[in-house]
């Protein structure tokens, strides 16, 4: 049982500062997953732990074993890259089995090895190809198999559908999931892509500017962001966010104010002062077409855009100030661009941010 723990890990380029304190745990069994915008650190925070970037500062322990000095064959790891990073001369076999005809394990140990492999990953007929001969899906189905045959305490992904297209990352997200599921593997695995996120995490770490934001499963990030970043980042369409002024406060509960929805009272989670600036966040989700004035809450605006994707209907709506709200609607709404809409939603749906 292997837990991986970071205690105030750092990673600096002369100067230049690009992890800046992070303490996490993650927990043996566990799938987390590191997700942020480009740029944000988590590759280079995933690369620290492989071993293939030093740390500057902090601590990195696999079990109870501090690894800051190991190397990376000495810390129980295995790592996928993006890229695949085959040997184009070898067959699938030759690829999986690498790691052991290096280490010079006896040859039925190998071959027996490389079969419970490739019936894991299905891909008992692959075994005589070479890379050139195989698809994306195989290709990484190979790399994979190359780093479950070593028995690792960790799993580490680097990022390893994003060269494939969508109908195939959707298959190999499942796939991955299931070796999971499977193996009972810790797995950390990095992504830009929140779908991804959303799908195969037990635990989502959300990265930006080297600091974490915030670490959950994917429905309290979904539910409870903690700030506006997350609150933005996770999600699909993303949150519609509103400038907003408090105009009232009581020991429970604020009033905020805008030109696009007007007067709404919320409950004072965060202990707002009057007259203070804040965000208003709704979700696109919890925007509802309104035919006439009810007791919710109302936008208004004209509809700029309609995009038809089947099980939702997608409206980009121009409101008075200017500013864009996205809706997500019933799949069969009779709706034109250029038509007025008025959108109702309740208070309950609302998150509140800082400035």
């Amino acid at each position: 049982m292997v837990d991986l723990r970071l205690k105030n890990i750092k990673k600096s380029y002369g100067t230049v500062e690009v992890i800046k304190g992070i303490d996490l745990d993650i927990k043996h069994g566990e799938f987390v997953v590191f997700v942020g915008p480009s740029g944000c650190g988590k590759s280079t925070l995933l690369r620290m732990i492989a071993g293939l970037e030093d740390i500057s500062d902090g601590d990195l322990y696999i079990g109870d074993k501090r690894c800051n000095d190991m190397q990376p064959n000495e810390r129980g790891i295995a790592m996928v890259f993006q890229s695949y990073a085959l040997y184009p001369h070898m067959t699938s076999y030759e690829n999986i089995a690498f790691g052991l005809t290096l280490a010079k394990r006896p040859k039925a140990e190998i071959e027996k090895k490389v079969k419970e492999v490739a019936g894991i990953l299905q891909m008992e007929d692959l075994l005589d190809r070479k890379p050139a001969q195989l698809s994306g899906g195989q290709r990484q189905r190979v790399a994979i198999g190359r780093a479950i045959i070593r028995q690792p305490d960790v799993f580490l992904f680097d990022e390893p559908l994003s060269n494939l297209d969508a109908s195939l990352r959707m298959d190999m997200r499942m796939e991955i999931g299931k070796l999971h599921a499977d193996l009972n593997a810790t797995m950390v695995y990095v992504t830009h892509d929140q779908v991804e996120a959303m799908t195969l995490a037990d635990k989502i770490v959300v990265l930006n500017d080297g600091y974490v934001q915030q670490v959950g499963t994917p429905m309290e990030l979904f539910h409870n962001p903690a700030n506006k970043f997350v609150a933005g980042f996770i999600g699909s369409p993303k949150m519609n966010f509103f400038e907003v002024k408090i105009i009232e406060v009581s020991e429970n509960t604020i009033t905020v104010d805008s030109l696009d929805i007007g007067a709404i009272q919320l409950k004072n989670k965060l202990q707002f002062e009057l007259g203070q600036n804040a965000i208003l966040g709704i979700r696109p989700q919890h925007l509802v077409r309104q035919i006439k004035n009810e007791e919710t809450g109302q936008i208004t605006g004209q509809v700029q855009l309609v995009e038809r994707l089947g099980t939702e209907t997608i409206v980009n709506v121009k409101l008075k100030s200017g500013a864009i709200v996205i809706a997500s609607l019933n799949q069969d709404i009779e709706i034109a661009r250029g038509e007025a809409l008025m959108l109702g939603f309740v208070s309950d749906d609302l998150h509140l941010f800082s400035t």
